[in-house]
Formats: structure tokens, sequence, C-alpha cells
């Protein structure tokens, strides 16, 4: 569902720009200590704003709310005083998340915003207007219009405001597809949601797309996804989408997503909890084509192919066993333990599809991978796997700037033998004793992903969320869209 908040950029006073626009609700930055701004806005008040502040013991911390009432024009609107800590771009991130909630229902707000980061304040402020119903509208609409006024000036805000909400609305994308039911989304549904995508505004997003279906599928080798599909009446696809920047590309990126649309476990089933949020088993594919579907518009220079491998892992009387063996995409074969560790088995597919036919420069996969990453890390920190120590930092630093936190964890090679298989090349789940889940999945993608720059993002944790907090609305984040955009742009 769109975003339906707009943001724009302002000149003048908070004052005059709330009566110009008839905006019922107006709001001025406090900072760390609280430090009360100079706000020409509180001439109106019968008492100081340090003496509000001092009222209500406000911290200036970001997201802390503080609110009274001031007549403006002809009418008495509301003037809310937001925390912005120390302003940096986590702190603006949550600061207009706060202002676009307090804002829920009221047509318009006009914000002063402190010298920062103003696309993470934008960022924020949408992605915290973002709601997915389905059935009755709810009781209050997210807020109309966000009116931002910084010292810069409408004409220097626009690039910033333009690139907050590019990043913003390509998360939404992503939110959008995890949080479809899956009686709606199977892998033919996914792929046409891509295909949708590079269609949308006559093709402006320079995305081509290729999809694979069964029988395709079969021919060329792609074991893992026929398999973890077989179980299912809706066949697995392989979704392919290709952008080729304006200029030489500098380099060739591709990013693989887990597609799977929804995860029973297959015939190692999962309990009826376990299985609650598995519509967003695919939010790793979601992230990709949510990424790819930004890329034309933020400039980004490189080649990038993004590839989803999409199957709905099902129990059935053609369903892959216990004990199976699969032969995968380039001829590895992997012995079948556990039917509920399926991601990895289609991400090898793609991952050794990409390292064979792509000749990629990097490669990079986002998935809801392992319950172990979740409970190593939380939920809101994804866990970091590479081969290459730039490429770690690289995405470390993106994922800091775009407030999507990775945290390294280590490729360790003396657990190699964890997923050694008694009849094939190797087995989809470790054993012996040597626990570390997140890891041994990682050890079992690098089998598949070739001798070039690779890193493998578990997202089991970040990937949902269980309420609003901050940007962040309940059920799936999008995490993963905006750490790579800024990776790719940065």
């Amino acid at each position: 569902m769109p975003i339906e908040t707009r943001v724009h950029a302002a000149g003048g006073t908070v004052s005059q720009t709330a009566v110009d626009i008839d905006a019922e609700v107006v709001a001025v930055p406090v900072g760390a200590g609280p430090v009360a701004p100079a706000a020409e806005v509180a001439g109106s008040l019968p008492f100081t704003l340090d003496e509000l502040l001092e009222l209500h013991r406000a911290k200036g911390e970001p997201g802390e709310i503080t609110a009274t009432q001031v007549r403006l024009g002809d009418r008495v609107r509301e003037l809310l005083l937001y925390g912005v800590g120390d302003a940096a771009p986590a702190d603006l991130r949550k600061a207009g998340a706060a202002l676009a909630r307090r804002g829920k229902g009221r047509t318009a707000l006009v914000a002063g915003v402190p010298a920062g980061d103003l696309a993470a304040f934008v960022e924020g402020a949408l992605l915290a207007a973002y709601e997915f119903k389905i059935g009755a509208a709810p009781a209050k609409k997210a807020l109309g219009t966000l009116a931002v006024l910084t010292e810069a000036g409408p004409g220097s805000d626009a690039p910033a405001i333009e690139l907050g909400a590019a990043r913003a609305h390509a998360t939404a994308l992503a939110r959008d597809l995890a949080n479809t039911p899956s009686r709606e989304k199977d892998p033919s549904w996914l792929a046409a949601q891509a295909e949708r995508v590079a269609r949308r505004d006559h093709g402006a997003a320079g995305l081509t797309v290729r999809v694979r279906g069964e029988k395709e599928l079969v021919d060329e080798g792609f074991g893992g996804l026929v398999a973890v599909g077989g179980g299912s009446s809706r066949p697995p696809r392989l979704i392919e989408l290709s952008y080729v920047p304006d200029e030489p590309a500098e380099r060739h990126v591709v990013l693989i997503g887990k597609g799977i649309t929804f995860d029973s476990g297959g015939l190692s089933l999962k309990p009826n909890e376990g299985m609650k949020t598995m519509k967003t088993d695919m939010a790793g594919g979601a992230a990709v084509i949510a990424a790819m579907s930004a890329l034309r518009g933020l400039g980004v220079r490189a080649r990038v192919t993004g590839l989803v491998a999409a199957a709905e892992n099902m129990p059935s009387g053609s369903s892959m066993r216990p004990g199976d063996v699969i032969a995968h995409y380039g001829g590895t074969t992997s012995e079948v333990l556990n039917t509920d560790a399926e991601g990895r088995l289609v991400l090898a597919d793609a991952l050794a599809y990409a390292a064979a036919a792509l000749a990629p420069d990097v490669i990079v996969d986002v998935a809801t991978l392992t319950g172990a990453a979740k409970v190593a890390l939380g939920l809101r920190h994804a866990a970091l796997f590479a081969n290459d120590d730039a490429l770690a930092g690289a995405l470390t630093e993106a994922g800091a700037a775009a407030g999507e936190l990775v945290w390294r964890l280590p490729l360790v090679d003396d657990y190699r033998a964890a997923i050694d298989s008694d009849v094939a090349d190797i087995n989809n789940i470790g054993r012996g004793g040597y626990g570390g889940g997140s890891i041994t999945a990682a050890l079992f993608l690098r089998e598949f992903a070739g001798d070039r720059p690779w890193a493998h993002l578990d997202i089991a944790g970040p990937g949902r969320s269980t309420a609003d907090d901050a940007e962040l609305t309940r059920g799936a984040t999008g995490y993963g869209t905006r750490l790579l955009l800024t990776w790719l742009t940065s």
C-alpha cells in the first residue's frame, strides 16, 4: 500500500506556514539537555519554552514530545516540542517518526527541522506513516502533509527530501510484498509484482525481467528450487531483474533474495506458532525487488542483477523428504536432513547460477534464514557473513548510515565438518554437536558462491517487528532495502 503522507519543503516561519496551509499542528525541535529553541512561534505563549520543558521534565531525547496549544492566525493549533537528541541521523529518523505518529488524523503539520540529515528525518516520518490494512480503513488516516522548514531553505532541501522519500517508498514496497497474505502471494504472484515494478511509470525503473517457470527450472538444473517447491500445487519461480546504468558500469553486483512465499516447514512441519509469521519468509526477496525498483531514480552507477528464488514450502505426497539428495545448479549435491531448512536450498541454486553464468564482481544475498541468528542478535541486528573484509566493512558502514544495523559473525572453518554428508557433497543442516546454526547455514551457502567477494545477510530478526517502534511498523519491516540502496549509492 502506498504511503499516503506527502512531504515538502517550505520557506518563511513556522507560524506563517501553518496559517498559509491551515495546518492543525506545528512543531519545533528540542536538542539534548534539553535545549529549547529560539522559536518565533513561542512569542504567542504566556510562558517560555524552557518553563514548559521544565514542567514536563523533558530531556530532548529523540522521539520525545511535549505538547501545548498556541493561537496562530484565527485559530488555536497544537504546538509540539519534539526531541532530536544530538541530531544524528538515527536521532532525526526517530524524531520524524514520532511526529508522523502524533500527526495521525491531521491534514497538515509544519515542522522546523534542525541542521543535519534531512533525508533521515523524512525517511523516518514516511516509514512511520506506513500502513497495511485489509478491510475497513483505520479510524484515523495517516498525516496528510508534512511541511518542513530548515535554515537551508526550500531550494536546498528538495534533494534531501527526494532522497528520503525514495528510500522510504522503496522500503514500503518491500513491506507490502512481505505483508501480503500467502493465500494471495505465491511464486507466480511475486514474479508478477516484479514485472509490475519494471513496467511502473512506463518503465522508469529501467529494469528488464526474466522469469523461469517450473519446466525451465527442471531443464536447467535448478534442483533446490524444484525440490522445495515440489510439495506445493503452486510451482516455483526464479525471478531475474536486470538494471544497466546510463553510463558505463563501474562493476556488476548481484543481489539474491530468499523468496519463500510461505514456509510450513514441509514434512518437517513447523508448530502452528512458528507458521504465523511465515508469509514474511520472502522478506529477503522483497528487499531485493524493492531495492531494484529505486536504482534508476537514485542514479546507481553499477550494473545490478537481482535474483529472487521463489517457492512455497508445503507438505504433500510430492514433497521432498528427509534423506533425499538434491542436485543443485552446477552439479553440487546436498542431502536433505530437515525440510524446514529450505531457504538455503533455493539460495544455493541462485548463488551457483550467479557465480557460473553472470560473471559478477560481488554477490550479496539477503534471507530470513535461521532462528539462530535471531537468538544471537535479537530483533535489531542482522547477522553478516562475508568472505571479503572490504565488502563486510562497506555493508556494515551502509547499515549504520541507513539505520539497518548488522553484526559480523565468523565463517568458522572448523565448523565446516558439521555439514559433511554421508551420501552427498554436503547436507542442509549442521550436525555433530557444533551448534552455531546461523554459521553452518552460511557455510552451506559459501559452497555455492564461487571465488568472488560474497556476503550473506541473515535478517531473521530485523525482518519482522512485533510492534510500532520509531520508523518500524508492526509486521514486515522492509529491512535490507535501505542498507542495499545506501551501499549501492555510496
